[in-house]
């Protein structure tokens, strides 16, 4: 890492903890004052050389800066060029022991030792052979300088073909279990003579040195060796980019504990473990990354590659998710967050894609809370049907822990910058995933908590896709017509089902939906085959679907109301829409529709509970859009306690024709022609109940012969008993 290459901006190392900076933040600094100079900057070149200035009778203060200072450019000796920093090391090269603290001689002694290993003028192999004159004969002791250079003579001689001090050291690294006190501490002075050694250190000739240190857990050691070892790993990502993937790699390797920890997180010492480990890690990443600004770009990909796959005997990919967040949440989260989005969205699908829904759906014994609204099983108090089943497990709590960071982004402040990057990972990962049943509440619940900003973008992003269908227009490109008609589904359903979604907004949406429907019909051809106009009748069915729970508060308000007038002549196009769209969907909207005096319409329009029809799955195509209501209940219990509250259950919606009896007395205008007013008993079944929307609604055809030749869908869900209602 040169000199050139140092952050410009280090302000966010600042210890807000203590109020002090930390020594990352001066080394930063000193680099970042070193570089200056070749750029023709010297302020701060020339504030460092000055603060390098012994001056008679200093305080303590001043003596504790200056041994600072040089421990920093003892780690920043790679930066210092004999030719732009003559100044300086004239400085240091003046400098006298004998006039200097005994605190401040070692930093001296340190920084000229990394000055000598360091510079291509003298090599590691030309290390002093006999530092016994470093021997502390005041404390007995040997000093710290003195096991610096022992570990760099040990490391120079294996190049010299003497490999025994060498191997020594090497062993001197291997942890011994209930090795005593003075063995941590043999192993944390080696630590620390290692950091301060890197320069020394070979990726050839000391292959075998590296391997003990990658291979070294936290899990296994106590907190003052954890603070060498990261201290080592820092410096050796720092001072060559040779060994930066391997430090990188060894710190996510932390973020799945091993076996023995997660069989016993139920014990406070190991959930205290645990988060000392992870918060070492962290720390030792973001300090990595502000010093080598290339470090995200190859953190990103391992992060990816090192998600773990399902995991049917633990939920590993759990804890994997929490540390992918934690760094969201940090200053990598500025380059990453996209990513890290994407990595979370990508596993959350493919969690979801594992369950077969429509097995549980469909299968008599699993029935349990999916034959009704989630709302009642949770006010039952009944079990979730994943019985101990780890993805369901795995899915459930993914969620949660991805609904608590993003109220948690929320409570920062920072939620609308997010939701762009979520946004993202939601168009590219689950739009076009029609299988999947709880992934997408990701981004109902963003809205839920931000709904005037997040809530709206989230309709508008839709919106914009579903409105690109119409370049050009009226043919359309048959390959992109499924994520255009996912976009409305989608909005229809968030639409819908979102409680936090005022009226207004609600109407302003479905406005411009039938304006889309109303130019569509003036654009279009002579070809009135349903797998033509794809696009046109996902439209009118969405427009159908939200009025479906919202029509009774829209039509009180006149200027809504008046929004709606194009809707008839849409409906009676040669298209016919009403012939075409999901059957159940259109008899639900005409029953209202007639009940709340939209426009009267015949009884013949009002159908039975019948089968899908074949034009509906024409129109819907082999992934079935005319089926795909993406925010039905949430399947997952735990999950599902954070969306309730927000949501609209069917049970809750308050049809137009659950009015007196004397709001039914309507005249009747005919629609789509048909002048034969079917006269059968309005009361004779329309049964069909839009409870079975939940999930995917039960379909229906004006045809009672078409029964027999059409699929039967999934088991539906009743409604809830929930007093509330709109």
């Amino acid at each position: 890492m040169g000199a050139s290459e140092v952050l410009t901006d280090p302000s966010s190392l600042y210890d807000v903890g203590n109020g002090e900076y930390s020594d990352t933040y001066t080394m930063l600094t000193v680099r970042n004052a070193l570089a200056s100079v070749q750029n023709g900057e010297s302020d701060r070149y020339e504030e460092l050389v000055q603060s390098m200035q012994i001056i008679k009778g200093a305080d303590h203060a001043v003596w504790a800066d200056l041994v600072t200072i040089l421990n920093a450019l003892s780690g920043s000796v790679a930066c210092i060029d004999i030719i732009h920093h003559r100044k300086l090391l004239s400085s240091v090269f003046g400098m006298s022991l004998w006039d200097l603290k005994p605190h401040v001689m070692d930093a001296l002694v340190g920084l000229l030792i990394s000055l000598a290993a360091t510079s291509g003028k003298m090599g590691a192999s030309e290390v002093l052979t006999d530092p016994s004159s470093l021997y502390d004969v005041g404390n007995g002791e040997y000093s710290d300088t003195y096991t610096m250079l022992t570990v760099r003579n040990a490391l120079a001689s294996v190049q010299n073909g003497e490999s025994d001090r060498y191997e020594e050291l090497v062993q001197s690294m291997q942890i011994i279990k209930g090795a005593d006190h003075a063995v941590w501490a043999d192993l944390v002075t080696i630590l620390n003579a290692l950091s301060g050694s890197v320069a020394c250190i070979d990726i050839i000739h000391h292959r075998k040195l590296l391997s003990s240190v990658f291979g070294m857990s936290l899990w296994d050691l106590k907190p003052h060796v954890m603070d060498a070892l990261v201290g080592l790993l820092i410096s050796l990502a720092a001072t060559s980019g040779k060994y930066l993937d391997s430090c990188l790699n060894m710190l996510i390797g932390h973020f799945v504990p091993p076996r023995w920890v997660i069989d016993r997180l139920s014990q406070r010492r190991v959930i205290d473990q645990k988060t000392d480990v992870l918060s070492w890690v962290h720390g030792a990443i973001l300090k990595i990354s502000l010093l080598v600004p290339l470090a995200p770009s190859r953190l990103l990909p391992m992060l990816a590659q090192q998600m773990p796959k399902i995991n049917k005997k633990d939920n590993v990919v759990v804890m994997y998710v929490e540390n992918l967040f934690k760094l969201e949440s940090s200053p990598i989260g500025q380059v990453g967050g996209s990513m890290i989005f994407m990595m979370v969205m990508e596993r959350l699908r493919d969690l979801d894609l594992e369950i077969d829904w429509d097995e549980i759906l469909q299968d008599d014994s699993s029935r349990g809370m999916f034959d009704m609204e989630l709302e009642d099983t949770m006010n039952e108090g009944e079990e979730n049907t994943s019985g101990g089943n780890v993805v369901f497990e795995s899915l459930d709590k993914l969620m949660v822990i991805s609904f608590d960071h993003l109220e948690s982004c929320n409570l920062d402040g920072r939620l609308d910058q997010v939701f762009e990057k979520l946004f993202g990972a939601f168009e590219n990962f689950i739009l076009n995933t029609y299988k999947s049943k709880v992934s997408q509440f990701l981004m109902f619940y963003a809205c839920s908590l931000d709904p005037e900003n997040c809530g709206v973008k989230f309709a508008s992003k839709l919106m914009d896709i579903f409105l690109s269908s119409n370049k050009p227009r009226p043919t359309r490109q048959v390959s992109l017509s499924p994520l255009w008609m996912s976009a409305v589904a989608y909005l229809a359903s968030y639409l819908a089902r979102g409680k936090f979604l005022p009226v207004s907004f609600v109407a302003s949406v479905l406005k411009r939906l039938v304006d889309e429907c109303a130019d569509y019909c003036g654009a279009c051809n002579d070809d009135i085959r349903p797998e033509a106009h794809q696009i046109f009748y996902s439209g009118c069915q969405a427009i159908m679907y939200v009025l479906c729970f919202r029509m009774r508060s829209i039509l009180k308000v006149p200027l809504f109301r008046s929004q709606l007038i194009p809707l008839e002549s849409i409906l009676m196009h040669k298209l016919n829409p009403l012939m075409v769209c999901l059957p159940s969907v259109v008899a639900e909207f005409l029953k209202q529709a007639k009940a709340g005096g939209m426009f009267v319409v015949s009884d013949a329009f009002i159908f039975d509970d019948l089968l899908e029809s074949e034009l509906s799955r024409a129109f819907g195509g082999p992934e079935r859009l005319d089926t795909f209501f993406p925010f039905d209940s949430c399947l997952l219990k735990s999950s599902n306690s954070y969306i309730s509250p927000n949501f609209i259950y069917w049970s809750m919606v308050r049809p137009t024709y659950e009015e007196d009896d004397d709001d039914e007395e309507d005249a009747e205008i005919i629609v789509n022609g048909d002048e034969e007013s079917d006269e059968e008993d309005e009361e004779g079944d329309l049964d069909y109940s839009m409870n079975k929307m939940s999930i995917t609604p039960k379909h229906s055809f004006k045809n009672k012969m078409e029964r027999d030749r059409l699929l039967k869908m999934p088991s539906m869900i009743r409604p809830s008993t929930s007093p509330e209602s709109l």
